[in-house]
């Protein structure tokens, strides 16, 4: 994990969640596996334009330290590594729907009033 353990204390349970899922990348990530099911490390890396090398290694070591990844290394020549989401992630990436509902109603309410900015 990275240097200062994340194990509280907590305020509260969204305090809990947030600690969790905190970073740019990590829902998206979640989003990533959920949606494409396992993936090589390279695969989710084209997934995500943006993200750097390092930082998703990073948040791929915390999202495994923190039970939502689970990472499988095959034991072949040239050596394959894949990721997939835990039990503990597909309900944290479920826990996360109600969410993403929140933010697709805002990116429709930007859009409506002219304000959303594009990529």
């Amino acid at each position: 994990m990275a240097a200062g353990a994340r194990r509280g204390p907590y305020i509260c349970g969204i305090d809990a969640a947030m600690d969790v899922v905190s970073g740019k990348w990590k829902s998206l990530i979640l989003w990533e596996l959920h949606n494409h099911g396992a993936r090589r490390f390279g695969e989710l890396r084209r997934g995500l334009p943006g993200v750097s090398e390092k930082m998703l290694i990073q948040h791929l070591r915390e999202m495994e330290e923190d039970g939502l990844v689970h990472r499988e290394i095959y034991r072949e020549v040239p050596p394959r590594v894949e990721y997939s989401l835990t039990e503990h992630g597909r309900s944290l990436n479920a826990a996360l729907g109600a969410l993403g509902d929140w933010g697709t109603a805002r990116r429709a309410r930007l859009a409506d009033d002219g304000t959303l900015v594009s990529t």
